[in-house]
């Protein structure tokens, strides 16, 4: 009688559970996915078998559908959105990153022209210096969006398959990956495609990890701005007059001509708390950032930050050592 009970009771939870993955994938077309495997099996030289095991095991979230269709770039004003990068904490937070990896940042910013301070930046700006790299399964963050997002559906359907393959050739656990709701993971919150491109071994250890290793992060980040074309010495954003003449603000590409020296740059409209608009110039390099994230105000964030960073180090640097007595 004790047996039979907990068959029963195994057999009920077994059928639960089904119901809650079909309820789950509800939105998915299943022929779709089935193509998907097959194709992603064939073009990146995966066993069909293991493709469709981690694939069975994905799960349509409707929180990551809900969080792509409100990122902060496009709901808060600049003035909002500037005050959950530019804070005491984050400032000097960066500095002690910056100090802690002072060897590292020296020689990354020799061998590829992008400043120390950027680089801390654009990590303190997407994970907090790798404290919030994020709690979504990467996997189900690319398996909702390539498969129940259709504006972006190419898109995340590439990255998916790059993220099976990312997963074999550096061993990354594909069921246990976590980080942003759009699938985005590490120190630097790499897309897979992006991380199998970019993405560099600074140990020369024969692994590139960026989800545990800062000092592989560092140089990922800096390879892919001098990959997108920085410009070492070049400038980022600089404030500027209104302009007198109509134009588009806040276009990512530089696309207006200084009269001076020819340079091209782009003009920003920010958006303060006082109602009056602030101006910026933005520069080859503005440009180069926002090829991290196509946001004039996520380029901006970073550009502020990696100058509060600068100042702060270089306040604490000129700090007299106090031998103790």
């Amino acid at each position: 009688m004790k047996t039979t009970i907990q068959f029963k009771s195994t057999r009920i939870f077994i059928f639960g559970l089904t119901l809650i993955t079909t309820w789950a994938n509800a939105k998915v077309d299943l022929q779709q996915v089935d193509a998907f495997i097959q194709t992603t099996a064939a073009g990146k030289n995966l066993d069909p078998k293991w493709v469709r095991d981690i694939i069975s095991q994905a799960n349509r979230q409707q929180s990551i559908i809900d969080a792509m269709n409100k990122p902060a770039e496009k709901t808060l004003k600049w003035f909002e959105y500037r005050k959950i990068f530019m804070t005491d904490k984050r400032t000097q937070a960066g500095v002690e990153f910056w100090q802690k990896h002072q060897a590292v940042l020296d020689q990354i910013s020799a061998e590829t022209g992008v400043p120390s301070e950027v680089v801390v930046a654009i990590i303190g700006v997407e994970t907090f210096y790798g404290r919030i790299m994020g709690s979504h399964k990467v996997l189900d963050a690319l398996y909702t969006l390539a498969f129940d997002y259709p504006k972006r559906s190419p898109f995340f359907t590439s990255e998916l398959q790059h993220f099976l393959a990312l997963a074999q050739e550096s061993h990354i656990d594909p069921l246990a990956a976590k980080g942003s709701y759009a699938g985005a993971m590490g120190f630097g919150q790499f897309m897979p495609s992006s991380y199998r491109a970019y993405a560099v071994d600074y140990e020369n250890d024969g692994k590139i990890d960026l989800l545990n290793n800062p000092q592989d992060a560092i140089a990922s980040v800096a390879n892919y701005l001098k990959a997108h074309k920085w410009q070492p010495g070049g400038r980022i954003l600089q404030p500027m007059d209104k302009p007198s003449s109509a134009i588009k603000f806040n276009q990512l590409k530089p696309h207006l001509t200084e009269s001076v020296n020819g340079e091209k740059y782009t003009v920003l409209e920010l958006d303060m708390e006082n109602g009056e608009p602030a101006y910026w110039q933005g520069f080859q390099n503005f440009y180069v950032i926002s090829r991290y994230n196509h946001s004039h105000m996520y380029v901006s964030a970073v550009f502020q930050l990696s100058e509060a960073i600068k100042a702060a180090k270089q306040a604490a640097d000129s700090k007299p050592v106090v031998e103790p007595s």
